[in-house]
């Protein structure tokens, strides 16, 4: 347990006499949204679900789970990656790098860019996951225990390691830009969009794909997050299992996803005529350095990103309708950023959690929900956190249950929090 005195966040004063630059805000415009949920596959299904069109999300038990206190997750269904990738194609990547790929190709036509024609220099790619290709490493671990040295296949590291999908977006669109891989744990995906938002304020790229992709339910995996008590064990009904904000809630259930968005300079999408679904205005990021599997407990550190990302987009707490919340399902986490962004934004914004549709994906989490943070702002919808029945009287937000709400908002907020303390957060605005 740390020791430090606890410190209010940062009023933006130093304590030497360097004076910080000001950085003029930046809007990101963005052009193209791809999502591979268990909501649904694609954006338009995805969005569907989530706002409660779909007859519920796609939870199932694995057989390879079943002594475990939690033997199910959020899968997707209807998704032939083969099909869609080729055979050829998608033994060269593990089944995280495929979702990405597909979000991407998605995300891409959305925005009406044609990857035969662009200047592919000028074209990055920054994708997050928490884990890589964790399952294809279980299972060449099982070769080596169970067969020998000699049945391990030798695309084990391109395959595992966590640059793969960022990697097999490059080479399936031919993008020849700067690309890379953000691993921030649950936050990954929020610091993917994040760091393209920075990439394209320096000039560095025109066009960057963006957002996270995780699939990595591995027994091996939910032993662990059994044993730490982090996963909900509501065995007797999964499909009620993550209940975000909900007094009883005990705990978050694992899903897999890929969720991408295309983001341009706003005179290059101007240029080209593109339709503008919405704007990153504001990204900040910061660290709790607490502990490596528990939040802040005063949420002093996602403040401080959540602060930063409004100053970053030149805006005041009040301008804030709507907040996609980390919302994990677990006791502390919930009610720290519930009581966080009571602090900082009031009582005023409709708050809502998505993972008790799409499960908690990880490193994928905020790239699908920054992606359904988008689509809220177009359509002027706030999705419902489904499974709330018992609302926690402690919280002291107003979550968004039951049912999808209308309501008139220019500005919206995504938050996310990660194992080791990395907090991110974006401000996103109308288009």
């Amino acid at each position: 347990m740390s020791t430090r005195p606890r410190t209010e966040p940062s009023s933006g004063r130093s304590t030497t006499p360097y004076s910080r630059p000001r950085v003029e805000p930046f809007r990101a415009a963005v052009t193209g949204v791809g999502l591979v949920t268990a909501a649904g596959v694609g954006a338009g299904a995805a969005w569907s679900g989530v706002c409660g069109a779909a007859s519920g999300p796609s939870v199932v038990r694995r057989p390879e789970l079943v002594d475990l206190p939690c033997d199910f997750f959020y899968t997707i269904t209807g998704l032939d990656t083969k099909a869609v990738l080729g055979v050829a194609a998608q033994r060269l990547m593990d089944r995280f790098a495929q979702l990405a790929v597909i979000a991407a190709r998605e995300a891409v036509a959305d925005a009406g860019l044609d990857p035969s024609v662009w200047d592919s220099g000028r074209v990055g790619v920054v994708i997050g996951s928490a884990h890589g290709g964790l399952p294809f490493y279980d299972e060449q671990h099982d070769a080596l225990t169970g067969r020998g040295a000699r049945r391990v296949s030798p695309k084990l590291a391109p395959l595992t390691v966590v640059n793969g999908a960022a990697s097999s977006v490059t080479l399936d669109l031919g993008i020849h830009g700067p690309s890379q891989a953000v691993s921030t744990a649950c936050s990954s995906g929020t610091v993917a969009i994040g760091t393209a938002h920075q990439m394209l304020r320096t000039g560095a790229c025109d066009i960057v794909v963006a957002g996270g992709a995780e699939s990595s339910c591995t027994r091996l995996l939910l032993a662990s997050a059994c044993q730490m008590k982090a996963v909900s064990t509501r065995r007797e009904d999964p499909e009620a299992a993550c209940r975000p904000f909900d007094t009883h809630r005990d705990g978050f259930v694992v899903g897999e996803g890929a969720g991408l968005l295309v983001l341009e300079h706003p005179d290059h999408a101007r240029a080209r005529g593109a339709t503008v679904r919405a704007h990153v205005d504001g990204y900040g990021a910061s660290s709790d350095a607490h502990s490596t599997v528990a939040p802040d407990p005063d949420g002093l550190g996602i403040e401080r990103a959540l602060r930063a990302a409004l100053a970053d987009a030149g805006l005041s707490p009040s301008d804030v309708g709507h907040v996609n919340a980390h919302g994990t399902s677990t006791v502390a986490n919930d009610l720290i950023e519930a009581t966080m962004l009571h602090r900082v934004l009031g009582e005023g914004p409709l708050v809502t959690s998505t993972k008790a549709m799409t499960g908690h994906t990880l490193g994928a989490a905020g790239g699908i929900e920054t992606a359904l943070t988008v689509l809220a702002l177009q359509h002027q919808l706030v999705p419902p956190t489904v499974n709330l029945d018992a609302p926690d009287p402690a919280i002291p937000v107003d979550v968004v249950s039951k049912e999808a709400r209308a309501a008139g908002f220019d500005c919206a907020v995504k938050t996310s929090l990660g194992f080791g303390g990395h907090n991110a957060a974006l401000v996103l605005t109308r288009a």
